[in-house]
């Protein structure tokens, strides 16, 4: 008989558990929610974005640059790798 008092035990404490957890991810869900709400109605609202044309020209350059150097670095690489296939 001790066994089943054991077992009848160790579900309650299961279920005592399971329902703490419930309630504290209800509760963490709830206060998440209303913290948004909350932010979203005194938060400033956001500037328009800029014009979305072409890069300015010095990125551009960077960019060209960049490529090149990856590139150049890319053929290196595979030149020296290639017997070892």
């Amino acid at each position: 008989m001790q066994d089943f008092e054991l077992l009848e035990e160790g579900l309650a404490l299961m279920a005592l558990g399971m329902g703490f957890v419930f309630v504290f991810l209800t509760v963490l869900v709830m206060v998440t929610t209303l913290m948004s709400l909350v932010l979203r109605r005194f938060a400033p609202e956001p500037s328009a974005p800029a014009a979305t044309g072409a890069r300015p020209p010095a990125l551009a350059r960077q960019d060209d640059a960049l490529m090149a150097v990856i590139g150049a670095a890319l053929h290196r690489y595979r030149q020296r790798h290639r017997h070892r296939r």
